[in-house]
């Protein structure tokens, strides 16, 4: 049973697109003293497995908090008036047999442009944000 909602409804349908389409999520995760830490992130989501690809810096304080506390959220922003927005729960973990970001052909196809327009270079951005993490979905909200 998928933890995304069913695609044959309007919100699933929803849900779907802008887990396929949206280039920008926020991802939450908590520090010791429990304040939410959300950052901007991109993303490539995985339907099969309920889950998203990113990658991090090696440095960024993330990696630490999720080894001592991975649970997370991932969300996708709203319209600006407080609806169309979806909310993700779940896992965030490190990634070691993800492939780089500049071998993962889905993410070179949504990021690419980016990466070179940011970065300089995808194989730049794959050097800086060498970590592969996974968010695993366990519950999806939203309007």
């Amino acid at each position: 049973m998928s933890v995304l909602p069913d695609p044959d409804t309007a919100f699933g349908a929803k849900v779907a697109r802008r887990l396929g389409e949206d280039r920008i999520a926020w991802l939450t995760s908590t520090d010791r003293s429990g304040t939410p830490q959300p950052a901007p992130i991109w993303f490539l989501w995985d339907f099969a497995t309920a889950s998203a690809q990113l990658y991090s810096e090696p440095t960024a304080r993330r990696l630490s908090r999720i080894q001592a506390n991975p649970r997370s959220s991932l969300h996708l922003d709203d319209d600006g008036r407080g609806g169309d927005f979806v909310v993700l729960t779940g896992v965030l973990t490190t990634d070691p047999d993800a492939a780089p970001a500049d071998q993962n052909p889905g993410y070179l196809a949504k990021y690419s442009e980016w990466a070179k327009n940011v970065f300089g270079s995808v194989e730049r951005f794959a050097t800086l944000y060498s970590v592969p993490l996974r968010f695993r979905a366990e519950r999806a909200r939203g309007q």
